[in-house]
């Protein structure tokens, strides 16, 4: 309840002052129920994403950071699903979750959506480069069923110290060595500026 008055009279301060488009980002996960766990994902929904989307109805945009999918069945939370692959972060990658989460903002909100952060920490560029299009590609279908995505932003452009995980997780479209400090674009760099240059997504990395 803090966080929500807080916004709303930020962002009615935020336009008095200055009357630029005021949103909010939000770190959203594909959340699913299997058979039983429903009670389980609605009250999880009910303390983390729920106050938050209903505090950004109204905006001008809401911000949407996802990188996974986690599953909820009847004692709460579940482990990685058997044979879905797991990050450097120790979660699935599961790129599909891009466009779930889109659909619930704009749906839950009535809001405009950026996609601020999305990301995969791997030690394969090759799979980075596969992870990114497939999500890339769940922004292309929530385009095309009419919903109003306004960009995306990949996390992140340089290797990260992420959180308790330090340097360890590279989300790097650069690579960053942390022993001199060389930093090294990967393949996955040129090929998303390509798809950005090109405004349409390209398979594959293009000889730079």
């Amino acid at each position: 309840e803090v966080f929500a008055a807080a916004h709303a009279k930020a962002t009615a301060a935020i336009k008095e002052a200055a009357g630029v488009p005021v949103g909010l980002t939000l770190a959203m996960s594909d959340d699913q129920a299997v058979p039983g766990g429903e009670a389980a994902l609605a009250a999880h929904r009910a303390d983390w994403e729920d106050p938050y989307l209903e505090a950004a109805r109204g905006d001008d945009f809401i911000g949407v950071q996802t990188y996974t999918r986690h599953r909820f069945g009847p004692e709460g939370l579940l482990a990685p699903e058997p044979g879905v692959p797991l990050t450097m972060m120790g979660y699935e990658a599961w790129p599909q979750a891009l466009g779930a989460t889109i659909r619930r903002a704009a749906s839950a909100t009535g809001a405009p959506v950026l996609v601020t952060e999305n990301g995969i920490a791997t030690d394969d560029d090759t799979q980075r480069v596969a992870f990114v299009g497939q999500a890339l590609l769940a922004v292309l279908d929530c385009l095309d069923e009419g919903l109003d995505v306004r960009g995306y932003t990949y996390w992140s452009l340089l290797d990260n110290f992420e959180w308790a995980h330090g340097y360890r997780p590279t989300f790097g479209l650069v690579a960053v060595d942390r022993t001199t400090q060389a930093r090294t674009p990967n393949p996955s760099a040129t090929w998303l500026g390509q798809v950005a240059q090109a405004n349409a997504l390209v398979s594959r990395p293009a000889d730079a």
